[in-house]
């Protein structure tokens, strides 16, 4: 099965000569809306496409990069559909694929989770699940069949609260771990938990602490409580974590501005920004700059994963772009 992402037409071949690698990718601008592989997300103070989310498949295997849209059920709240984290999570003993998303309807938070219909690129809503501690849930990692860790990005609900969490840096924002027996936070003193993810051996959590510039390494022990690793510092604003199943190196989509991003001006549009950390588990990770760019062909990068030689690179409100690695 591809990787789940939102893909329009490929229009435009280009070369990008890359930082300090010096590493020249080509790279295939994508035309639409992009926010962790979800279109439509709504968010105040960004653009908006102003339609209801929509979810794609992308195979990265196929040459022409087709998107497939993937058929909505009937009795599901398209209208208000406001998708924004996502988690795939595969149940080992039948091998059904759920699809766990990230709802933002009126700018609430709730979590609808989907059964993946391969045959028929279609999705059925399996349910929705709504809780006081999942109260501005920014992203997902799916753990179960109806168990997960969610990032909480404010710890207002009101929008100027919410703005002032931001400006004074308050670290006040956690991680929840959600299952039909408990709900409890496992992890908190974040400053905007953002993105998150799980090693390949489902042993380490991944948290983007976005406005501390650096991803926090959390153990997961056998309660689903979560103890603190090592904090690492990035020197940039990661948004969302992927993690390459075969090598267990972590991708980050990051922003370089934090101004050009919340006070968006289409004339000096904010930049884009991919990092690779590979062995981050050891004493000596190792950090690379993989692409970047002033905002002219990407703005707002906000994540990017990897798969048969490609890099797939997401934004908040902009394009999309699929460059080749080898």
């Amino acid at each position: 099965m591809g990787k789940f992402a939102i893909i329009s037409i490929a229009i435009a071949a280009l070369s990008v000569l890359l930082g300090e690698r010096n590493l020249l990718l080509d790279c295939f601008m994508i035309k639409l809306f992009l926010f962790k592989y979800l279109q439509g997300l709504k968010f105040p103070g960004f653009p908006s496409s102003g339609e209801p989310g929509k979810i794609y498949t992308l195979d990265l295997k196929d040459p022409n990069l087709k998107p497939v849209e993937l058929r909505m059920p009937r009795n599901f709240d398209l209208e208000s559909f406001n998708p924004h984290g996502i988690s795939v999570y595969t149940d080992p003993s039948d091998g059904t694929v759920y699809l766990f998303v990230v709802n933002h309807p009126q700018f609430g938070s709730q979590i609808e989770i989907f059964k993946y219909v391969a045959d028929g690129s279609s999705l059925v809503h399996i349910k929705t699940i709504k809780h006081e501690l999942l109260h501005s849930v920014n992203d997902i990692v799916a753990v179960g069949v109806e168990s997960f860790y969610a990032t909480n990005d404010h710890y207002f609900n009101n929008n100027l609260l919410k703005t002032l969490e931001i400006i004074l840096l308050m670290p006040w924002t956690n991680v929840v771990f959600y299952s039909p027996k408990e709900v409890k936070v496992v992890s908190d003193g974040y400053h905007f938990a953002n993105g998150i993810n799980m090693s390949p051996d489902q042993r380490y959590i991944y948290v983007a602490n976005i406005l501390n510039h650096s991803v926090n390494v959390l153990e997961k022990k056998k309660d689903n409580t979560l103890t603190p690793i090592k904090s690492m510092p990035l020197g940039s604003l990661c948004d969302n974590v992927e993690v390459d199943p075969e090598t267990g190196d972590l991708w980050l989509g990051c922003h370089i501005n934090s101004k050009k991003l919340f006070l968006f001006d289409p004339k000096d549009p904010p930049g884009s920004e991919v990092i690779r950390i590979q062995n981050i588990l050891s004493d000596e990770p190792v950090v690379t700059q993989v692409y970047t760019d002033d905002g002219n062909v990407l703005m707002g990068s906000s994540v990017a994963t990897v798969y048969g030689g490609k890099l797939l690179i997401g934004t908040v409100f902009h394009k999309a772009l699929c460059c080749d690695l080898k």
